[in-house]
This record gives structure tokens, sequence and C-alpha cells, in this order.
């Protein structure tokens, strides 16, 4: 029998997320497989076309699911209940040293990230941001308009709103909007930080957010929450649903579809960064180059050849 190799479908080509609970992940007879060892039930996931897999509690992975899910780029996220926190992630390409390079230059100098800053307002907000306003200036614009989106979704579908409130250590402790609000976002940043390993940058070098494994996520994220996720758990808030995290990721996976977000992100991710107006640094001339040259990668930017 011929050996044919497997080759990473682009982050562009693929389902957004699949959320995995109570269940043993596993590969038999050469598939990814969901086994329910209860009922002897076996689900089949096309890993190699699912940008992210979000693990709930109750799910245990073999190191077979593991080496298979790295191989085809498809990013393994375990979250708590709801996906409303976040335990670990699994990388699945590794970051390039120049992107991470160019990545960290553009954070690290004030000038360009406030470039960086403004081009974000500027996406998110449809006009180009006031002139003369610090990193943190604008923060405060950004937020008080945030403010007034949320009002505005709240009153066009009818539904309670006293303010963005939630304990992720308690999700019972939020009203039905809110958690709604924490299951949404919560898809979106899985898909958010797929494409981010994907592109071969680095989720925790952000410049609006900063100090947490996951500020660029949050950056990027909240340039399309508003034109995708925040919606959908606004509608499904407006219907009272007795498991809003389910309906809300139902919401999410067609908004995600509707919008073609997948094939954006990574387009956006380069879009935003090149604000900083530099290239990617050289190596420098006296640097080692690998004893065993790495093979042309065959997914995207980020992505581990085998």
């Amino acid at each position: 029998m011929t050996f044919v190799p497997l080759k990473p479908i682009p982050m562009k080509d693929r389902v957004s997320m699949i959320f995995v609970g109570r269940g043993q992940i596993d590969v038999r007879d050469g598939a990814f497989v969901v086994v329910d060892e209860v009922n002897g039930e076996r689900m089949h996931i096309p890993v190699g076309s699912v940008a992210c897999l979000l693990l709930e509690p109750g799910t245990r992975v073999s190191h077979a699911a593991v080496k298979l899910a790295s191989t085809v780029g498809t990013l393994m996220i375990w979250v708590g209940e709801a996906g409303v926190r976040l335990y670990s992630a699994g990388q699945p390409g590794g970051a390039r040293s120049d992107r991470l390079l160019y990545q960290a230059q553009l954070a690290l100098d004030d000038s360009l990230r406030l470039k960086v800053v403004r081009r974000m307002f500027e996406i998110r907000f449809g006009e180009e941001a006031p002139l003369r306003r610090s990193v943190n200036q604008l923060r405060g614009i950004e937020g008080a308009r945030v403010r007034k989106l949320y009002q505005a979704l709240a009153k066009q579908y009818g539904v309670k709103w006293d303010g963005r409130r939630y304990d992720p250590s308690n999700w019972n402790s939020s009203d039905p909007v809110n958690k709604c609000l924490s299951a949404a976002t919560a898809c979106l940043y899985g898909v958010t930080e797929a494409a981010i390993l994907a592109a071969g940058y680095a989720p925790a070098i952000g410049f609006l957010h900063s100090g947490k494994p996951k500020s660029f996520v949050y950056d990027i994220a909240d340039l399309v929450k508003f034109e995708t996720v925040v919606p959908a758990a606004f509608k499904v808030a407006s219907t009272s649903p007795a498991k809003p995290d389910q309906q809300v990721r139902i919401a999410c996976r067609d908004a995600f579809r509707q919008t073609r977000l997948l094939k954006r992100l990574i387009p956006l991710i380069e879009d935003v960064l090149q604000a900083g107006g530099i290239e990617p640094p050289e190596p420098p001339p006296d640097s080692q180059p690998p004893a065993i040259p790495e093979p042309e990668s065959i997914g995207d930017s980020g992505h581990r050849s085998q």
C-alpha cells in the first residue's frame, strides 16, 4: 500500500470549531474519533478540516489523537464548562521566529505600537482614530463606544441590559445575556487563536491588551466581535434559552460561516501589523543556520512541517 502524506488544509478553508465533552478522543482505524465508552459508540471528526477543537470537562485524549491533530495543524484547547475558562492550549504548528521578532518589535516600540493601535481603531469603528491621542486615551474612547454598542444591541433585541458582568469562576452567577456573551466570545477566541498560530505569530504579544497568554487574541477578536458573536449572543438571549451556551455555539458557528471569518482573520492580522510600517527583520549575519534544513511548509505560515 502506497503511503499518502497528510497535507494540511489552509485555515481559511476550514470549519471554525467543534466542542467535545465527556468522551475519549482517539485514533481508531486511522480516523480521528470520539468514543463513548458507556454506549460503545464512535463519532468521527474530520480533524484536518477543523480550525480548533475545544475540549470540555470529562474529555480524555490519547497520544495518537494529539499527534494527528498536530500533524494536520488543528488547535486543541482545554476549556471549562461552556468554554468560559481556558486551561491549556496545544500549539498546532509553532510560530516562525521572523514573525515573532516582527510582532515583538512592533509591540516594544511606542511609536510603532501606537500606529498598530490606531489601525485597530480604524478597522473597528470605520473611521480614523483622533489625532494626538495616546494608547490609553484611545482605549478610553473605545471603551465608551463599546458600552454604547452593547446598549444599542440590547435595545434592538429587547433584552434587559445592566452591563457586562460575569464571574469566570461561577458560571451560574451571570444573567442569561452575560452567559450568552461569555459563551460567544469563548468561541471567537478559539478560532482567533488558531488563526494567529497558523499565521506564525504569538497569542501573548498584544498591543491594546497585555499581560495575559491570549492578549493578541483579544486584540484581534475585538475587531470582529460586534459583527459576529455579540449580535448572535443577544439574539439567542432574546429567546430566553434553556441552554444558552449550546444555542450560542450554533449561532456563532453560523455567524462564522456567513461572514467567512476564517478566510478573513489571517489577512486581518497582517493588515493590523503592517500599519507599523516596518518589515520583518532579517536574521543576524553571524547567526548559525540549522544543521538540518527545515522542509518547505505545506500548510499555513506557522505550520510545522513533519
